[in-house]
C-alpha cells in the first residue's frame, strides 16, 4: 500500500514577510516618539511620578525583547534614546522594578471585518526556584513552581485579545468567562474553540451569553446532560452530532483543527523564556503581559501568508 501524498504549501507574500522580519529586528521600531514620557501632574497630594506608564512599559518591553536585567535596561534604553535624538531622562532600575508591580500593561490588537473567532488555550510557565544543576546535584527541596497563562486568540489577525495569569492550581474552565469579559461588548463573538477542558455549563453558559458558538469536543467519557438550561441542549448537539459521523469527521466540520495555531502561539510566548524572571506575582504578571504586547506589535508589522496548493 502506498503512502499518501504529503500536503504542499506556498507562501503567497515573500516580499512584505522578509520586509516585516527585517523591521522587527530594528531597534528605532520599538520606539514612538510621539509618546507621552513624563508623567502629567497627578492633582493629588504627595510627590507625582516622573515617568509615565507608557515610558515605563516601553523600558519593560526592552528588558523583555533583550533578556536584560533591569541595570542593563536602563543602558540600553539610553542608547535608544540617544540614536533616536531626544534628550529623554531614564528611568532607574529601582524605578522600573517599583513601577512594574503597578502598571497596567496597554496590549494593542486589530479587529477584523466579521465577527470575533477565538481559539483558547493555557500553558504553565515557570518562575525562580531550584536551579537546574541543583535539581540534577542534591534533588528538588520542594515540587518544581509553575504557573498557567490563559490566552484567546484571534486566528484571522493572529493577535492575543485576552489574556488571564493564574496560579497552576486554577483549571481552564473557570477562567473562560473571565477571558469573554476582556472582550469589549460591541465586538460579536463567532465561534469560540478549545480543547476538552472546557465542556462544562460554566463554559457554554458564558458563550451563548455573548452570543458565540461553541466548538468544543466531547470528553470520551462524555454523558449527555440533562436539558434544564440553553447551554446543555447545544453541548448535547456537539455530542450527537460526534456520536453519527464520528468524531475526526466533527473535528474536520467544525473547524476544530484550527486550535493548533495557538498552540503555535504559545512556542511564540516562551521564546522570550522558558521561565519568567520575576519573583512576585503582580510583577510576573505584568511581565506576561509585556510578552503579550510584543507578540502583537511584531505581528502588527506582517507575517507569513500561506495557502495551499495540493
Amino acid at each position: 500500500m502506498s503512502n499518501p501524498e504529503r500536503s504542499r504549501y506556498r507562501r503567497t507574500n515573500w516580499t512584505s514577510c522578509k520586509d516585516a522580519l527585517r523591521r522587527r529586528g530594528s531597534l528605532p521600531i520599538w520606539l514612538d516618539k510621539d509618546m507621552v514620557w513624563l508623567a502629567p501632574g497627578a492633582g493629588r497630594n504627595g510627590r507625582p511620578p516622573v515617568f509615565s506608564d507608557a515610558a515605563i512599559q516601553f523600558c519593560l518591553m526592552v528588558k523583555v525583547l533583550f533578556g536584560l536585567p533591569l541595570r542593563q535596561t536602563t543602558g540600553m534604553v539610553a542608547s535608544i534614546l540617544s540614536m533616536a535624538g531626544l534628550d529623554w531622562p531614564v528611568p532607574d532600575f529601582s524605578t522600573l522594578s517599583r513601577r512594574q508591580r503597578s502598571i497596567e500593561v496597554q496590549i494593542s490588537s486589530r479587529r477584523a471585518p466579521g465577527p470575533l473567532n477565538l481559539l483558547v488555550d493555557s500553558t504553565g510557565i515557570r518562575f525562580p526556584g531550584d536551579g537546574e544543576w541543583l535539581a540534577r546535584k542534591h534533588g528538588t527541596r520542594r515540587r518544581r513552581q509553575y504557573r498557567k497563562v490563559h490566552l484567546a486568540m484571534a486566528p484571522v489577525t493572529g493577535d492575543i485579545r485576552a489574556v488571564e495569569f493564574t496560579s497552576s492550581d486554577k483549571g481552564d474552565s473557570p477562567i473562560l468567562p473571565h477571558l469573554l469579559d476582556q472582550i469589549p461588548p460591541d465586538e460579536q463573538i463567532g465561534t469560540v474553540t478549545g480543547d476538552g477542558a472546557f465542556d462544562t455549563r460554566r463554559c457554554h453558559t458564558a458563550i451563548l451569553e455573548r452570543g458565540g458558538t461553541a466548538v468544543i469536543p466531547i470528553r470520551k467519557n462524555g454523558r449527555r446532560w440533562r436539558q434544564d438550561c440553553p447551554a446543555a441542549a447545544v453541548r448535547n448537539e456537539i455530542l450527537r452530532a460526534t456520536q453519527r459521523p464520528g468524531r475526526t469527521i466533527w473535528r474536520r466540520w467544525s473547524g476544530y483543527h484550527a486550535r493548533s495555531r495557538i498552540e503555535a502561539r504559545m512556542r511564540c510566548l516562551k521564546a522570550f523564556g522558558e521561565r519568567i524572571a520575576s519573583r512576585d506575582p503582580d510583577r510576573q504578571t505584568a511581565e506576561i503581559h509585556i510578552r503579550v504586547a510584543l507578540m502583537n506589535r511584531s505581528n502588527a508589522l506582517g507575517s507569513a501568508e500561506i495557502e495551499r496548493v495540493a
